[in-house]
């Protein structure tokens, strides 16, 4: 027997380098209008065919075609509209900020605005999201005050977290949206085990978990995933694809082995791939999922295939690992100027109203923003008390903790 080949180590790579031409022509995107729209109640294995195709909705030429199409009224689809340029316009206004010094740390969501607008449209009030940094429009969405996202990102004297979280971490339970955690893939577990206690309680709201697809390789995941499966937990499990988890494409988690959706079949869970840039297709899926966690017949998996437009955050370069024009060529678009040409061919909108009010969503964004800059900033105004680090953390304080502030003099 002669003797073997050494082993060698794979490291997966990306099909193209900063420098190349991005090519998406592998990516198989299912035609608008053809991808059918199971009954909710459907057995798991009856719809695992959907867990490889793509739901959309918005074809080519702007119209809503297929069976998911004509949940949403004109008024609403304005109003949704309406949330993502503001979305746009807010991180627009907070990375400059950034970049003067007023917060040290921002993260925009270029490109993703669609998928947590629209989903949060699909929610009712209680429900509880466990998301991720990159869902803030699930805040503007469901009408939270702009005003304390940017103090809270500022970190001044009106910050509601008083300074304990880092920036565009926020926390709402009145609004559905659990503390956000920077250690990703905690947010499945954690929706799961909400879930789960509200079914014990015999109540009726439901949780939905947020995590991207390169967290989809932490153990989380899959411990959430034998939780929801075995226990019919009241949750629908978002993955948001956006091809980039930080600086490594989504090879590094096994993308492209499969697909992220169909990593539910093996727990018996129903589970969908949606366009994620297609604000019709995604609020027709969520509603979808909803409906099927408050009937109690338990979770779905759904991932959003997206593109992440911007940098990770304020400290990233993506010029370092991926073509600058790789946004360019992302097959599924801009979902705001696809809703937006939605409406005009709909004749409830123009491009002058379009113009119109990006201009008048972004002044009033610039006057929330003066009001917040006015209780202080990162290093200029007041700031939460020291005092308040000390405040509603425990029930009652511990007396390591009572010596300390003693000893702080505060």
């Amino acid at each position: 027997m002669s003797d073997p080949k050494p082993l060698s180590f794979h490291v997966p790579a990306p099909a193209v380098r900063p420098g190349g031409t991005p090519d998406f022509s592998d990516v198989p995107i299912s035609r608008a209008g053809e991808v059918r729209r199971p009954e909710v109640d459907t057995a798991p294995e009856e719809i695992r065919d959907l867990a490889y195709a793509i739901i959309r909705v918005l074809d080519r030429d702007s119209e809503a075609v297929g069976p998911w199409a004509g949940l949403l009224s004109d008024d609403e689809l304005l109003e949704g509209l309406r949330h993502m340029i503001t979305l746009r316009a807010f991180d627009a206004r907070m990375q400059m900020a950034q970049r003067q010094g007023k917060t040290s740390f921002y993260m925009q969501h270029m490109g993703e605005e669609a998928v947590s607008c629209a989903f949060r449209s699909a929610l009712e009030p209680g429900d509880m999201n466990f998301p991720t940094y990159r869902q803030a429009g699930l805040l503007i969405a469901g009408g939270y005050p702009m005003l304390d996202m940017m103090c809270q990102i500022y970190s001044n004297e009106l910050d509601p977290l008083k300074g304990r979280q880092l920036p565009v971490m926020y926390s709402s339970r009145e609004h559905g949206f659990f503390s956000i955690s920077g250690n990703l893939a905690t947010q499945y577990i954690q929706a799961v085990g909400w879930a789960m206690a509200s079914a014990m309680r015999r109540d009726t709201r439901i949780a939905a978990g947020w995590i991207g697809d390169g967290s989809t390789a932490e153990s989380d995941f899959h411990a959430a995933l034998v939780f929801a499966s075995t226990y019919k937990a009241p949750v629908v499990l978002n993955i948001v694809n956006n091809q980039w988890a930080i600086s490594t494409f989504q090879g590094i988690a096994r993308g492209g082995s499969g697909t992220f959706a169909a990593r539910g079949l093996g727990f018996g869970i129903p589970a969908l791939r949606v366009d994620g840039n297609d604000y019709l297709a995604v609020h027709a899926v969520a509603k979808w999922a909803v409906e099927r966690a408050r009937r109690n017949l338990g979770p779905t998996l759904v991932e959003y295939v997206t593109y992440r437009v911007g940098a990770h955050s304020t400290s990233d370069d993506p010029s370092a690992y991926r073509p600058k024009t790789e946004s360019d060529a992302w097959p599924l678009g801009d979902p705001v100027l696809r809703l937006k040409n939605h409406l005009i061919r709909r004749g409830v909108w123009s491009e002058e109203r379009h113009k119109q009010g990006e201009a008048e969503i972004m002044a009033s964004v610039i006057a929330v923003q003066k009001e917040a800059e006015r209780h202080g900033t990162l290093h200029a105004g007041p700031h939460p008390s020291a005092r308040d680090m000390f405040e509603g953390v425990y029930e009652e304080t511990p007396p390591h903790l009572r010596r300390q502030r003693q000893q702080g003099g505060i």
